[in-house]
């Protein structure tokens, strides 16, 4: 007896999961994407990032491999997995699903096919499709026309519901437990893995107790010494604390596909006069900067006076990156809003609603007087009345040279 074996099924198995926002939140989402739809006459949308996925269906896929996608139609929104994740796709998906099977290559696109039909006008992710998937989509759907509907997405994502900042905030205060966590880890001796370890366990208590029916996944700790404090993402080492080292703290919480951080400058017992002076610059710059994330200014004039700021002390020439970014769904191996950046090249207007951190770091090379990398780390939401900071663990040398 051959066994038939499909290229596609429902497997709506179990009840429906708590998501991390209500029905209605998920409407909205996909409401809003609708009239980006009509706006430029696309039949159909198919989502294929993780952070895209989620926003629109609350589902945060794994791929191991394998490729995903959510399909937005004016009548349907339907998540499309593989088999091997059986009904917890569905569980955790605000619409529809559809399950693939790997009886035969390509089943993934048959079955966005059967939810967007061919020759239709098609919006995707050109800046996540691979030139191999964007064929097979080509391929498979037969478009009419084809339109890159990330910016598109990525300025909805950037404006963010009240649920949204509320699920922000939650996510700040557990960075906030991670810190204190840390800070009492932290002594001579200890590893910086051992250190990690100490704040990204309080972390993943701390968002069961607040979150009890969420998936947790993805929540880790940086914590550099030494000359590790050089690049914002080093990752973590079996690197032992000394007396007088530089450290970085860097929490970042994850809660259902949403990234914080809490990012803060420390040393070990003691701080040198060269370091604490190269600090306490940051800080300056930390709290200047703080000040101007109002709705009406742009990033780039934002960047401008930074680093005017910075230039001014002789200390421009030891930033590495930007001053801040965006938060929602997005993580270090997935998606970020890169239209709301604090970089020279970024003109996006801050508007209520944006939610934005404030970030600047000095690194100092190895050899010189006050070696190692120093970043503040505050993350504000952008209100008609003035950014409201919802990062609340102490920043400077009186709270930071510990242990």
């Amino acid at each position: 007896m051959t066994l038939e074996r499909p290229e596609q099924y429902r497997f709506h198995n179990g009840t429906k999961a708590l998501l991390p926002f209500a029905p209605e939140e998920y409407d909205d989402r996909i409401a809003g994407l609708r009239d980006i739809m009509e706006l430029h006459g696309l039949d159909a949308v198919v989502l294929t990032s993780m952070h895209n996925v989620a926003y629109y269906s609350g589902f945060l896929y794994c791929s191991f491999g394998r490729p995903y996608a959510c399909v937005v139609t004016a009548t349907e929104c339907v998540t499309i997995s593989a088999g091997i994740d059986a009904g917890q796709p569905w569980r955790r998906s605000h619409g529809d699903n559809i399950t693939y099977t790997d009886w035969k290559r390509d089943n993934m696109w048959r079955a966005v096919a059967s939810v967007t039909g061919t020759g239709k006008a098609i919006g995707c992710e050109a800046d996540h499709l691979t030139l191999e998937r964007s064929e097979k989509l080509n391929a498979f759907l037969a478009p009419k026309r084809g339109m890159d509907i990330a910016p598109a997405t990525m300025a909805q994502r950037m404006m963010k519901s009240p649920a949204e900042i509320a699920l922000i905030k939650h996510g700040a205060n557990v960075a906030d437990v991670g810190g204190y966590a840390i800070r009492e880890a932290v002594r001579e001796g200890v590893t910086e893995l051992e250190v990690s370890i100490a704040g990204r366990d309080a972390m993943e208590r701390e968002i069961a107790k607040r979150f009890p029916d969420a998936e947790y996944r993805d929540t880790w700790v940086w914590f550099q010494s030494g000359i590790n404090t050089d690049g914002a993402h080093n990752p973590v080492t079996n690197r032992k604390l000394k007396r007088g080292d530089i450290l970085s703290l860097n929490c970042f919480p994850m809660i259902s596909g949403y990234y914080t951080a809490l990012e803060r400058t420390m040393f070990v017992g003691e701080v040198d006069p060269a370091s604490l002076q190269i600090w306490q610059a940051n800080i300056a710059a930390h709290e200047f900067g703080m000040k101007l994330l109002r709705a009406g200014s742009s990033c780039s004039a934002i960047t401008a006076e930074i680093n005017d700021f910075l230039a001014e002390r002789q200390l421009l020439q030891y930033r590495t990156f930007g001053y801040g970014h965006s938060f929602g769904v997005l993580s270090h191996f997935y998606g970020r809003e890169a239209g709301l950046e604090l970089r020279e090249d970024i003109d996006t207007v801050l508007e209520p609603g944006m939610v934005i951190s404030m970030e600047p770091m000095l690194t100092i090379p190895e050899g010189q007087p006050g070696a190692g990398g120093y970043r503040e780390h505050d993350i504000f939401v952008v209100t008609e009345d003035g950014p409201e900071d919802i990062t609340h663990y102490p920043y400077g040398p009186e709270f930071n040279v510990v242990g």
